[in-house]
């Protein structure tokens, strides 16, 4: 199992997290099994920036991000040198530290308000 440090993020984990995850499972379904609710609005099919990530730590553990990935990245809200897609990373060996953003950009987001 993979240790994944979970920075913390005012809405999805406020104190922060640490979860363990299979090692070829996405990142995205790791934090969605750790209890994690990442946005993913796309079903993870690489269509959206929803489920946009920055990976703090062991960054340069990870294959690369393919043209298409970088492409959709640069929509993304808060980008970073290590930001990625959760769902089109594949969890290794190496622990990892991730930061959620604090907003996405979802246009089909659809909120109750009361």
């Amino acid at each position: 199992m993979t240790r994944i440090i979970v920075l913390p993020h005012a809405e999805l984990c406020p104190q922060g997290a640490v979860i363990e995850a299979e090692a070829g499972n996405t990142l995205c379904d790791a934090l969605l099994a750790g209890g994690i609710e990442i946005e993913h609005a796309c079903a993870q099919s690489r269509a959206c920036t929803t489920c946009h990530v920055i990976v703090r730590e062991g960054f340069e553990t990870l294959e690369a991000a393919s043209d298409d990935e970088d492409d959709l990245l640069d929509r993304a809200w808060g980008l970073a040198p290590q930001s990625r897609l959760s769902c089109q990373v594949t969890v290794g060996a190496a622990p990892l530290t991730v930061e959620i953003p604090r907003y996405t950009i979802n246009l089909a987001r659809e909120e109750k308000h009361t």
